[in-house]
């Protein structure tokens, strides 16, 4: 007799007797008899390790993204994403040190790898590790992701869609009104200074300085501020697209360019007829006390995260109430764990959490597990509604893959997709599938940070 089929009668066999004990309606036959066929016989948890790690590079979907492949010691592997901006090699340098290891000990490798990982981009490596580290273990144990992690307060996710901006905010409007049609519930508008800058009397700035302030130049470093009249002519550029979209759907904010704290406040003071759902990023994260100066003045919820790494940063904004929601990306944040970790961490201090995101469906759907998880989950940000082959990268789920603005949670073992291999070919950023990484098998450094 197999061995597995062995072992799982042998369970039946003990189960109906336990059954019989407490009664034959304890367990019924057809119960007992689907358990061997919900047990992965093709995986052995205690005994898996990882053997390899291999990547391949998605063009425009949108930016450059790079898909992390774990493979194991019994032929199941686990995928995940390093986010675009960022290295691939932020992962990569990361295999020597997880090789071997058991994937399901999630937790103990995310606390042996996060050393290599920081704000912004650089946290990328070790939240693609620890998706595709989740894949794997759900695989394992037969079970979707969201259930791994404590179980979901919802089967669908809501999502918000950036829109390309215009000029004239009759454009915008019909743009932002076309999305509405679309199904989705929330919405997103970019509200830069540049759409008033061409205006004399509405920005001020050093001669020489982008409205962007630089690559380098912190927000309140640069010296441009915004005059009243330009606050003003925001408003009415906003007031105009809310008459298009309404006033009952969300409209959240972002990419004003790098203003001065006093500015912030009069822009926010400018805009908060029109009731906007946050004002995202309005000056860098770091600076609690600045952005609870501004938050206090301003009478629209104020967004930041999508930058912090580790949940820390995080606590810090809720205990000094600095803002009114938290926005973290998964990619980035320190991955499916660490970011419900986040939003159970700001839930005490009464602060939802909405999710930054700007994946392919392999991290998207490494959101929508966390999001299912997390209690005071808002929205989840998509930035490839327009990308025409963006659902067609992954199988296993359904399509189109944000229905009237909704991401249905899959069921399916880890997080609940694979790839399409046909579809991704025809969008690879670099030749080749997956191929061998031997030159990372070795790379290693005394890691330890104690003595």
């Amino acid at each position: 007799m197999h061995a597995s089929l062995g072992s799982a009668l042998g369970r039946r066999s003990f189960l109906k007797g336990f059954a019989g004990v407490f009664g034959a309606g304890f367990w019924a036959d057809h119960t007992l008899d689907a358990l061997p066929l919900n047990t992965n016989t093709k995986s052995k948890p205690s005994e898996l390790k990882i053997t390899d790690m291999r990547t391949i590079s998605i063009a425009r979907a949108p930016g450059i993204h790079h898909i992390i492949r774990l493979d194991t010691n019994q032929g199941i592997y686990g995928l995940g994403e390093v986010r675009d901006g960022a290295s691939k090699n932020y992962a990569l340098m990361l295999k020597s040190r997880i090789l071997g290891e058991n994937p399901c000990n999630v937790d103990r490798i995310f606390r042996k790898i996060r050393q290599f990982g920081y704000h912004a981009r650089q946290g990328g490596g070790v939240c693609a590790i620890e998706m595709a580290l989740w894949d794997l273990a759900g695989k394992a144990y037969g079970v979707p992701v969201y259930q791994m992690v404590g179980g979901k307060f919802r089967d669908k996710i809501r999502c918000y869609a950036d829109t390309t901006e215009s000029h004239d905010p009759k454009v915008y409007g019909e743009r932002l009104k076309a999305r509405r049609d679309q199904g989705f519930t929330w919405l997103k508008m970019d509200l830069g200074i540049d759409l008033v800058a061409h205006i004399p009397g509405t920005v001020t700035h050093p001669a020489g300085q982008t409205l962007s302030g630089g690559d380098r130049t912190v927000h309140m470093f640069t010296g441009i501020e915004i005059t009243e009249k330009g606050a003003e002519l925001m408003g009415d550029y906003v007031a105009q697209v809310r008459e298009m979209v309404g006033m009952d759907v969300p409209l959240s904010s972002d990419h004003f360019g790098h203003l001065g704290v006093n500015s912030c406040i009069r822009l926010g003071k400018a805009l908060t007829k029109y009731n906007l759902a946050w004002l995202e990023d309005m000056i860098p994260w770091q600076y609690t006390d600045l952005l609870k100066e501004i938050s206090s003045a301003v009478d629209i919820p104020i967004c930041t995260g999508e930058d912090i790494y580790l949940k820390e940063g995080f606590i810090r904004l809720c205990q000094e109430h600095a803002v009114d929601i938290i926005h973290p990306d998964l990619a980035t944040s320190g991955g499916i764990l660490e970011t419900k970790k986040i939003g159970d961490a700001a839930q005490e201090f009464g602060v939802p959490m909405a999710m930054h995101n700007a994946s392919t469906p392999i991290c998207s759907f490494a959101n929508v597990h966390c999001a299912a998880a997390t209690e005071n989950f808002l929205v989840l940000e998509n930035h490839a509604v327009d990308v025409p082959f963006w659902n067609d990268l992954v199988e296993g789920v359904e399509k189109p893959i944000i229905n009237h603005g909704f991401i249905t949670v899959p069921d399916k073992p880890g997080l609940g997709v694979t790839l399409n291999e046909e579809a991704v070919k025809q969008h690879l950023a670099e030749p080749g599938w997956f191929e061998p990484t031997p030159q990372w098998d070795k790379d290693r450094s005394n890691d330890r940070l104690w003595s």
